[in-house]
C-alpha cells in the first residue's frame, strides 16, 4: 500500500517517516518549495524538523495531483485550510485519514464532514492522540486512535502504519475522535495562561479536570462516546498538550498569561496553533448547541483582547458552586 502525505509541516514529515518504516515508499507533498527540495537532496526537512534524517523511501512533491496515484492519503494541513487542499485534489476512491485537529472557521463542521463534501467517494477516517512530532519522528512510543466507520478498511490501515513504538487503536466513533483533538487544542491554550500567570499546580490540575468535563458535554451533545472521549484522542490528548511546552498551544497561553497580545504572538509563529483558530469557532458552536463552555469563552475573550488575563480569571473564580457532574 503506497501511502502519500498531504502537508510537509512537522507532523507530516513525522507520519511519512513512520509510514515508511517498514521499507515502503511514501510520498509527501509539501506546499513550500524549499521543504521538497530539502527532503528530496539532503534527506532532511531543515524548515519544520531540522535534525532528523529521513529514510530514503521518503520522496517529496510539490504538485498535488500526484498523490492521486497512492493506496492511502493522510491528510496533514492544518484545518482551515483542508477544504481548499482537499478540493484541490482529483477525485478519489482511496481513504483519506485526516490528521489536522480543529473545526471550520466558516461552517463549523469537523474535518470529517468538510472532507465528506470535497471527497464524496473517499472512506474517510481520523488519527488523533497524544503525539508529539519530533518524538513520533525519533521512534519514540505513542499510541493513538484510528477512528474509521469500516472497520474492515480501519484494519488495514492499522496494519500499514502501525510500528513496535507507534499502537494505533481502531474505534468507528468518527465524531469523538474529531471532538477530542478540537476541543483539547482550546484547553491547552487555558492551561498555558496558568503556567504563565504562576497560577500554579492546582488551578491546572482542576482546569483539565474542568475542560474534560466541558469536552465531554460538548461531544454528548454532537453525537460522540463518551468513552472515546476518555480515551487518546481526548483525555490523553488534552493531558499531553496541557503539561508541556511542546506544545505549540500552550506555548501560547503561556504567552497571553505573561501579558503578551495574541496578535503578537501569532505573528511570530511559522507552525500554527490550531486553538487560536479553533476557540471563537467552539464558542459559536456551544452556544448554537446550548452546551455550557465558560474555559472555551474565557479562552475566545482572551484572544479576541476584549478582557485581561486577570479579569478572566476572576469571573471563572466567580461562577456559582455546583455539583461536580457533568
Amino acid at each position: 500500500m503506497k501511502v502519500g502525505v498531504i502537508g510537509g509541516g512537522a507532523w507530516g514529515t513525522a507520519l511519512a517517516q513512520v509510514a515508511a518504516a517498514g521499507g515502503e515508499p511514501v510520498l509527501l507533498w509539501a506546499r513550500e518549495p524549499e521543504v521538497v527540495a530539502d527532503i528530496n537532496e539532503h534527506g532532511e526537512n531543515r524548515t519544520f524538523l531540522p535534525g532528523l534524517r529521513l529514510t530514503t523511501q521518503v520522496r517529496a512533491t510539490g504538485d498535488l495531483a500526484e498523490l492521486a496515484t497512492c493506496d492511502a492519503l493522510l491528510a496533514v494541513t492544518p484545518a482551515q485550510h483542508l477544504r481548499a487542499t482537499l478540493a484541490a485534489l482529483p477525485q478519489i476512491q482511496t481513504p483519506v485519514i485526516l490528521c489536522a485537529k480543529g473545526m471550520e472557521e466558516a461552517s463549523t463542521k469537523l474535518m470529517h464532514e468538510v472532507a465528506v463534501e470535497e471527497q464524496p467517494r473517499a472512506p474517510i477516517a481520523v488519527l488523533s492522540g497524544p503525539t508529539f512530532a519530533h518524538e513520533v519522528a525519533a521512534g519514540m512510543p505513542a499510541a493513538v486512535t484510528l477512528a474509521v466507520q469500516d472497520i474492515a478498511i480501519g484494519e488495514r490501515l492499522r496494519a500499514r502504519l502501525a510500528r513496535p513504538a507507534f499502537r494505533p487503536y481502531l474505534s468507528n466513533d468518527v465524531v469523538g475522535a474529531e471532538i477530542g483533538g478540537a476541543v483539547k487544542n482550546v484547553l491547552a491554550i487555558a492551561c498555558g495562561v496558568v503556567e504563565g500567570r504562576g497560577l500554579g499546580q492546582n488551578a491546572r490540575a482542576a482546569l483539565i479536570s474542568r475542560g474534560f468535563a466541558e469536552m465531554t458535554r460538548f461531544g454528548l451533545a454532537r453525537g460522540a462516546r463518551a468513552e472515546t472521549l476518555a480515551g487518546l484522542s481526548g483525555l490523553g490528548d488534552l493531558v499531553l498538550t496541557c503539561s508541556s511546552t511542546s506544545s505549540r498551544n500552550f506555548s501560547l497561553g503561556v504567552g497571553l498569561g505573561q501579558g503578551r497580545s495574541a496578535s503578537e504572538l501569532l505573528a511570530d509563529r511559522r507552525t500554527v496553533a490550531e486553538g487560536a483558530h479553533t476557540a471563537p469557532v467552539l464558542r459559536r458552536a456551544a452556544r448554537e448547541a446550548g452546551v455550557d463552555m465558560p474555559i472555551v469563552e474565557a479562552v475566545s475573550d482572551l484572544l479576541d483582547g476584549g478582557s485581561a488575563v486577570d479579569e478572566i480569571v476572576e469571573r471563572l473564580l466567580a461562577r456559582p458552586l455546583r455539583a461536580e457532574g457533568l
